[in-house]
């Protein structure tokens, strides 16, 4: 398999953080468990020894060499951008991405991605396909049938810095979540680990081992019926970036995503349920330049919006207070 070559010098700022950790802030197109691989697969050296332990602490002065796989795929191309913009600044942009896109290519899905809509407003991004960023200005993802607010870096420094940003729990997600059945429990808090499915490999789940810590908050909003199925409107909270984390999270206390077929939110009828129902609603973010706390938030689509007008209120109390 043919690999590109790449270099870095580890900073004073760096010094002491894991490997693994570093890497995925040096190279931000790919993730932690993919880094973790090529360290183990022998992929890694510092200062010229090869390193296999994901866990190792990097030092000040450090020469960092990697051996990356080129991938088989042609690189993305540019296409036209067609997504609401939040905000934008030199640094970096904020859009609300619409269900039913996914974020990077991948395989079966090569094309029509936030990437290749990047490319076509950013032509500089390119430079970074170069240099073996396969995601640029990707620092956090969606699902491809999760709507809301995606944060994009405009620049190569940006990324880093928003990628730490969100590496290090420094930022706000708030959801909102349309849910199959109304929670015992207005509100709590889910804390486990979150790992690859023991059977199905497509899905991930809570496991008891070899995996990875998921925090999860969750408040009840509004609760009743649509189109006879009870559902509730919760409003989520993660403190971690889990893979599928909120819709596994609610899965597992019974209560899952409504339309989410992979994880038990189908299979109902319900006019005009046509994805999972999860929304990135608000995101708080520092900024990658000056360092301010940014605030957005994005509108409740109209299918979503469509199904909670429908919503046919319990009873007794339909808010939560």
């Amino acid at each position: 398999m043919a690999t590109k070559k790449l270099e870095f010098s580890i900073t004073a700022e760096e010094a002491g953080t894991r490997l693994d950790r570093c890497l995925s802030r040096l190279i931000p197109g790919s993730s932690r468990s993919y880094l973790q691989k090529l360290i183990r697969d022998g992929m890694v050296r510092a200062d010229g020894a090869a390193v296999d332990i994901p866990r190792y602490p990097v030092r000040a002065g450090m020469r960092i060499e990697v051996d990356l796989p080129e991938e088989s795929s042609p690189e993305p191309s540019p296409e036209p951008f067609d997504f609401p913009i939040l905000y934008e600044d030199d640094a970096m942009l904020v859009i609300d991405k619409p269900a039913g896109v996914v974020v990077h290519p991948a395989a079966g899905n090569p094309a029509g991605t936030v990437v290749n809509a990047l490319l076509g407003r950013y032509p500089q991004l390119a430079e970074e396909l170069a240099c073996g960023n396969s995601r640029p200005g990707i620092v956090h993802r969606l699902d491809k049938d999760t709507s809301g607010c995606l944060v994009v870096a405009r620049t190569a420094s940006a990324q880093f810095k928003l990628s730490g940003s969100f590496a290090g729990r420094e930022t706000a997600k708030t959801y909102l979540a349309l849910v199959r059945g109304v929670p015992k429990r207005p509100s709590g808090e889910l804390s486990n680990l979150i790992g690859r499915h023991p059977v199905n490999r497509k899905k991930m789940a809570v496991v008891e081992r070899c995996g990875k810590i998921a925090i999860t908050r969750y408040r009840t909003v509004r609760t009743g019926t649509i189109d006879g199925v009870p559902a509730a409107l919760l409003e989520v909270r993660i403190l971690t970036g889990r893979t599928h984390q909120i819709r596994v999270h609610l899965a597992s206390i019974g209560y899952p995503v409504l339309g989410d077929a992979l994880y038990g939110g189908a299979g109902v009828s319900i006019e005009g349920l046509s994805r999972q129902m999860l929304h990135a609603w608000k995101l708080r973010v520092p900024h990658p330049v000056s360092g301010e706390a940014m605030e957005f938030t994005a509108p409740i689509p109209p299918d979503f919006k469509n199904l909670l007008d429908r919503m046919v209120p319990d009873d007794g109390e339909n808010s939560a207070k």
